[in-house]
């Protein structure tokens, strides 16, 4: 359909170009014609015809893909103006429009049709010649009388020129975008993969070990085997959990709308829950989707860390971008704590949120630092890089979110 429509708009283009083309041609030598209404009337059928083409491309673009019906339809009024005009300058001006549409509409292969206006227009600039004698005018007016049936040659290779190149860069469009949706779909099956193996995949994995040792157990240790019952329930509930949570992070951010409109609405629905005031300070930045992601997630669960440890009365977060990064920070006013050298260390202290943020900074290319000391809050900055177009706007908004 896309291909229709296309193609549609060169050829109403051209029908345009043409009927301004003979309009001002006409109106430039109708003082030098001896029956005025021999062009008014060849201007009439010009315009009554380019108008119930153009409304047939507009409603019905897929018409065109019968090229040569119209075509030939063109031909029916081209006939008509050299007649009424007698082979004035309209009907040379038609003939060039119609050489062009035929060269738009069948590229290369429009040469035979092309010859045939050029000879047609020969002809009847040679009998123009013929019936106006051998004056000096006409020996003036004879290599430009001869000269003018080439145009038509001349516009339809154009045409046809154009055309392809327009062909080429819509193929070369589509095949861009579709790429991109590839990608981006390919993407979203790998973080999902990464997600559900990391958080449901492993507790149901852990369910499934304790459900196969059931049946031994009752047998023999049915203490053994309640307690294991117990156990294989609190994992489902897990799992439910988890579930739940991928979901809502899922929906969290919203890719059509602005990122840090995003950002503001995390931190506005965190603030009312938490009961903590966040100021946001946000440069209107368009990252990548999967980054997107992972930033909200990053974020929510700072908020939640925020929420859980740090008995905090302020949080600020900024959304910034530095060299071609996209850089977030979330700092509170809390009690804070001393931040470990290694990950190893965060993991053997339970600071297990500090590397699943790490993580998701590294899945997208970038980085997370944590700054903290106890007493003075803490700040936390995850920068990852900006592959997506940046709004040219650069515009700051801030305000406070409070409960």
């Amino acid at each position: 359909m896309s291909w229709f429509v296309a193609y549609a708009a060169v050829s109403r283009a051209l029908l345009l170009g043409r009927l301004t083309l003979t309009f001002a041609a006409v109106g430039v030598g109708v003082g030098l014609v001896n029956d005025f209404w021999q062009s008014l009337s060849s201007l009439a059928l010009i315009a009554g015809t380019t108008i119930v083409q153009l409304t047939v491309l507009s409603r019905w673009p897929t018409a065109i893909r019968w090229r040569l019906c119209v075509i030939a339809v063109d031909v029916v009024p081209m006939i008509g103006v050299l007649l009424l005009s007698r082979g004035g300058v309209a009907y040379f001006c038609y003939a060039a429009g119609h050489a062009a549409l035929a060269g738009a509409l069948l590229g290369v292969r429009g040469l035979p049709l092309w010859i045939a206006d050029a000879g047609l227009g020969l002809a009847v600039a040679t009998e123009l010649l013929r019936a106006g004698g051998s004056g000096a005018a006409t020996s003036i007016a004879a290599p430009f009388m001869l000269a003018f049936p080439m145009i038509d040659i001349v516009c339809g290779i154009a045409a046809a020129v154009v055309t392809a190149a327009l062909a080429r860069y819509i193929d070369a469009s589509v095949a861009a975008v579709t790429a991109v949706q590839h990608s981006t779909a390919a993407s979203e099956r790998t973080r999902l993969a990464r997600e559900l193996h990391d958080s449901v995949a492993k507790t149901l994995r852990g369910v499934s070990f304790a459900a196969v040792a059931l049946p031994s157990l009752l047998r023999r240790q049915p203490d053994l085997a309640e307690q294991l019952a117990a156990t294989v329930s609190e994992g489902a509930n897990a799992a439910v959990r988890e579930a739940r949570e991928l979901l809502a992070g899922l929906r969290r951010d919203a890719p059509d709308q602005p990122f840090p409109d995003v950002v503001q609405g995390i931190c506005r629905a965190w603030s009312s829950s938490a009961g903590i005031p966040v100021r946001v300070t946000a440069t209107a930045v368009n990252p990548p989707v999967a980054a997107r992601y992972e930033l909200t997630q990053i974020l929510n669960e700072a908020l939640q860390n925020v929420a859980r440890h740090a008995s905090a009365s302020l949080v600020q977060v900024d959304l910034n971008q530095p060299e071609r990064h996209v850089e977030l920070t979330i700092r509170d006013n809390g009690s804070g704590f001393t931040v470990p050298g290694e990950l190893t260390e965060l993991s053997a202290s339970g600071n297990f949120g500090i590397i699943g943020m790490t993580e998701r900074a590294q899945a997208v290319g970038g980085t997370l630092r944590v700054d903290s000391t106890t007493g003075a809050g803490t700040r936390l900055v995850a920068r990852v890089p900006l592959t997506a177009d940046v709004d040219p706007a650069v515009s700051r908004y801030g305000q406070v979110v409070s409960p």
